[in-house]
């Protein structure tokens, strides 16, 4: 019976793959099976961008790390159903043999479509598509109890909202069709100076309002910073740069580069570079982790480290050694109101820099999503860096962060670690509400979400074995008995 209602589901969602069909049914009776014992679970994929350190129950989990196929890509709609595995850099690729593109790209490209929807995937585009969540036109979804539905703004609209930001505390999306829009081959990026934080706030509001295509921008300090915006073209305006190959320059260096040089510069940059534009380093992260170790950083160590230098690998090494658990690594959300407060509490009590973001669309039918924020405009925030031992004094920095965060009515990315007490974190999210939507969709036996994302465990930090195991290719997420 299950069987046969999921192929009749899959032909009214206008798709039969048999292989697909065949690993749901497989889910949904695994599942049921959970549900029947009572037994709580969480869905295993096989890898992760999340900064805190994952652990699994072998007999305590789903399986969905084979679920990394695009299933289909109409051209005629400009649409894409894809598995929840999907990655950015295989959905790009395969999008683009069509000339298509997904509006919106996270720019680690292991980060994976299922990730980005219930994580509160977000990106340059933002300020005109918002999150991933909000270029989707419905989603496949296994509840609770093992049914599977369809959710979208016009059926199951409340769960289809909900699961936004949600991290799989409702129940386990299977599929997803999501908006795609023309793609061109290149990115002309032009980067202007910016001297305040209010400066750049208002840039990027302005620009926000023009519907230019990508707006980013970066703070070497609380006087000295880029704007970049970006404009997808055919045409390559100034040099041709890239930012993909192990002799070329980070992103992150080349954007410090110009602004240090006062420069008002276009450059040209073809889309996947642009994309992808951060995987080599992390944005600064393994420049930190360079210096900490105390090896030269230059364009020849660079060169031959290129292979481990990438997101996919160190996200490995970040889980292997858990040293995500003595350097602040925190994606903010504020509201344009507050913004600037925000950043002078960073830069007065931290003094963390560089610090990033984008502007970004609101959503605020979707709470648990940290642009969830009734506002004309939302700014995200990225806090990386700073070291901070021992492990108390860790803890403390972040609480710090996030009660300035709850203060000025913004909310945080549920991919780093979080330290609210249980009262705190249901001031700032609507429990009844939540409550509610886990009672209707039959989602109570799973962990809710303040349980999946609070940090609860210390672990030892050990950079010398996340690195070697690796390089060696060993470096796995932790699964026990």
């Amino acid at each position: 019976m299950r069987a046969s209602y999921t192929a009749a589901l899959f032909a009214i969602l206008g798709y039969m793959d048999q292989q697909h069909t065949e690993k749901v049914t497989q889910l949904q009776q695994q599942i049921s099976e959970y549900y029947d014992r009572q037994v709580p679970f969480r869905v295993y994929h096989g890898s992760t961008n999340s900064t805190r350190i994952l652990t699994f129950k072998r007999s305590e989990m789903v399986d969905t790390s084979d679920m990394g196929r695009v299933l289909s890509i109409d051209t005629k709609r400009n649409v894409a159903i894809v598995e929840p595995n999907v990655s950015m850099d295989k959905l790009v690729k395969q999008t683009l043999k069509y000339g298509l593109v997904p509006p919106v790209v996270p720019e680690f490209p292991g980060i994976t479509i299922g990730g980005a929807i219930q994580g509160a995937g977000a990106e340059t585009t933002s300020h005109k598509w918002g999150c991933v969540s909000q270029t989707v036109n419905w989603m496949e979804y296994i509840l609770g109890d093992g049914s599977l539905i369809k959710a979208s703004p016009t059926e199951n609209a409340d769960l289809f909202y909900g699961s936004a930001g949600s991290c799989g505390s409702l129940g386990l999306i299977t599929a997803a069709e999501i908006t795609l829009i023309p793609a061109r081959k290149y990115v002309n990026i032009t980067h202007y100076q910016i001297g305040s934080f209010q400066e750049g706030v208002d840039l990027m509001q302005m620009y926000a309002d023009m519907k230019c295509d990508f707006i980013e921008w970066i703070m070497f300090s609380k006087d000295h910073g880029a704007i970049v915006i970006g404009t997808m073209s055919d045409e390559i305006q100034g040099r041709l740069r890239r930012f993909s190959r192990p002799y070329d320059p980070w992103y992150y260096l080349y954007i410090k580069g110009i602004a240090g040089a006062g420069q008002q510069v276009t450059d040209t940059v073809p889309l996947k570079d642009y994309l992808f534009r951060f995987n080599r380093g992390a944005f600064w992260a393994a420049e930190l982790a360079f210096e900490q170790s105390g090896f030269p950083f230059n364009a020849v160590t660079r060169f031959i480290l290129d292979p481990f230098l990438r997101t996919r690998k160190l996200y490995q090494a970040l889980q292997e050694s858990a040293a995500s658990q003595a350097y602040i690594c925190q994606d903010l959300v504020l509201p344009k109101e507050t913004v600037v407060a925000f950043l002078d509490y960073i830069d007065q009590e931290l003094n963390i820099y560089p610090i990033g973001g984008c502007p970004i669309k609101p959503e605020p039918r979707s709470p648990l999503q940290c642009n969830g924020i009734t506002s004309d405009i939302v700014f995200n925030i990225g806090v990386y860096g700073l070291r901070v031992e021992p492990y108390d004094k860790f803890v403390e920095v972040n609480r710090s962060i996030e009660k300035k965060t709850s203060e000025l009515g913004g909310k945080k990315w549920f991919y780093a670690h979080n330290f609210y007490s249980e009262s705190e974190f249901w001031n700032i999210y609507d429990k009844q509400w939540y409550v509610q939507l886990r009672e209707k969709y039959r989602a109570t036996t799973l962990p809710d979400i303040f349980a999946r994302t609070r940090v609860t465990q210390k672990f030892n930090v050990n950079k010398k074995r996340g690195i070697l195991k690796t390089m060696l290719g060993l470096a796995r997420l932790r699964i026990g008995d």
